[in-house]
């Protein structure tokens, strides 16, 4: 059997890795924070100070989640050839290049990339897409909640009573508030909350998606997936199909 050589590309730059690693950690983080408010009667926490705890820290990592994501949807029309969304995202074309990587790993050969290959396109398009929607349902139902920034204050000054300093309005208290506004904003933030928590359980899938692609990618075509998100590095036997162009 003739011996593979490998050649070695620069794919990822050092923006996206450090994007990749610090969202894995903080969607790990929000996703056990979450699951700690969903289950947190079963768990014994009943008193309303570790309620507003456990979401209080939820919203925190949130923050670090929304700033690292914001950054990346800047870096991508500035970024390295490889991180830039029109490298990226499908477009134009698309459908022909999708056909012909299933091909290649059908015929047994399949196409090599330094980028993502047309099926991983595809998944980060729709993965971007879920962590957007997480992080706008997530700021809002921050404001609404706990009346955090940045649309917290917003909220507080809707449902204060007439006469009413907004920053006195504290998360789960009616003191202050007037009822019926209260009331509206309740029934406002209810579809963001439901459409937040689907939103994690599809990205739950995803991650666990991910991690089995990744492992079949690397262990049938190879690449250095894993390894490449660290050092930036791909190591290819084959003419990258995206090297020109």
């Amino acid at each position: 059997m003739k011996e593979k050589i490998l050649k070695s590309y620069k794919a990822w730059d050092l923006p996206t890795r450090i994007f990749h690693w610090v969202n894995f950690t903080t969607v790990l983080l929000l996703i056990f924070m979450g699951l700690m408010m969903l289950f947190k009667k079963d768990m014994g926490i009943t008193s309303l100070e570790a309620k507003i705890t456990l979401k209080t820290i939820h919203v925190l990592i949130g923050y670090v989640f929304v700033l690292n994501l914001a950054v990346r949807i800047g870096w991508g029309f500035v970024g390295g050839r490889y991180s830039r969304w029109m490298n990226i995202f499908p477009g134009k074309g698309y459908i022909g290049e999708l056909s012909a990587y299933l091909g290649s790993i059908k015929a047994g050969e399949p196409k090599q990339y330094v980028g993502h290959n047309p099926l991983g396109r595809l998944a980060v398009a729709v993965i971007m897409l879920s962590l957007s929607v997480m992080a706008v349902t997530g700021l809002v139902r921050a404001g609404t909640d706990i009346y955090y920034p940045p649309f917290g204050s917003t909220f507080a000054a809707q449902i204060a009573a007439e006469g009413v300093d907004p920053a006195t309005i504290k998360p789960y208290d009616k003191t202050g508030t007037d009822a019926e506004k209260a009331k509206a904003l309740s029934a406002f933030k209810g579809p963001f909350g439901t459409v937040h928590i689907y939103t994690s359980y599809f990205l739950m899938f995803l991650i666990l998606l991910h991690i089995f692609v990744v492992v079949r990618t690397e262990i049938k075509e190879g690449g250095g997936l894993v390894s490449a998100m660290i050092t930036g590095r791909k190591a290819l036997s084959k003419e990258p199909e995206d090297l020109n162009g």
